[in-house]
């Protein structure tokens, strides 16, 4: 080899050496990877799942977190019943409250009034004697049929109904297997949200209702 060729194979080498150094390394990459990972703790999730239940307007189910940041169910239970326990003990004016459909920021039960005034909303039309009885029979005995309903109040209650399912608090849920096959009802998830359970297993007892009707 003369001593252009080696000069020259001297300058390729040092090139290449030079570009390889130029190269990210996977080493490299994987480390940024891992320190990303440790940085985003549990106060970081924290964070974010605050800030995207503030802005939803409706219940976030936790499958959503679990599901958008790969963790555990479990994991993210942890993480949002923090946020309620923290929300709850600032006693502020809002509270994280868990539905049946999922997480939701609310605002405090005691400030209703003043904020349904001070922004002009409409209160909502209580409901009345006659739908509460129906509503009781049909939460504690569902699945049930109309007639089932009218035997335990002893009244004409299909009104009653009508306007319970105008107000989403109750459904039809199937069809019992007697002569016409009459509908049976159920309550829906907005019965649950409306008196603030996360599932049917929250409502009182017989027993505690009629503890309660004693004591008054």
């Amino acid at each position: 080899m003369n001593e252009i060729d080696a000069d020259n194979t001297a300058v390729e080498e040092k090139n290449n050496s030079n570009a390889k150094n130029d190269l990210p390394s996977d080493n490299t990459d994987n480390e940024e990877l891992i320190q990303e990972e440790i940085d985003k703790d549990d106060s970081y999730y924290y964070g974010l799942f605050e800030a995207l239940l503030f802005l939803s307007n409706d219940p976030v189910p936790i499958s959503f977190f679990s599901k958008n940041f790969q963790m555990e169910t479990e994991d993210a239970k942890i993480i949002l019943d923090s946020i309620i326990d923290e929300y709850e003990e600032r006693a502020g004016g809002i509270i994280l409250k868990e539905f049946s459909e999922g997480y939701q920021f609310i605002t405090r039960e005691v400030f209703a009034e003043d904020i349904r005034r001070a922004l002009f909303f409409e209160k909502k039309e209580g409901l009345t004697r006659g739908m509460l009885e129906t509503l009781s029979i049909i939460a504690y005995k569902q699945p049930v049929i109309l007639a089932e309903i009218e035997k335990l109040r002893g009244v004409s209650s299909r009104m009653m109904l009508a306007k319970l399912m105008k107000r989403n608090l109750v459904k039809p849920v199937g069809r019992k297997e007697l002569p016409g096959r009459p509908l049976l009802y159920g309550t829906t998830d907005e019965f649950l949200k409306h008196f603030g359970l996360k599932t049917l297993t929250d409502l009182p007892t017989l027993s505690e209702i009629e503890e309660l009707y004693f004591e008054d």
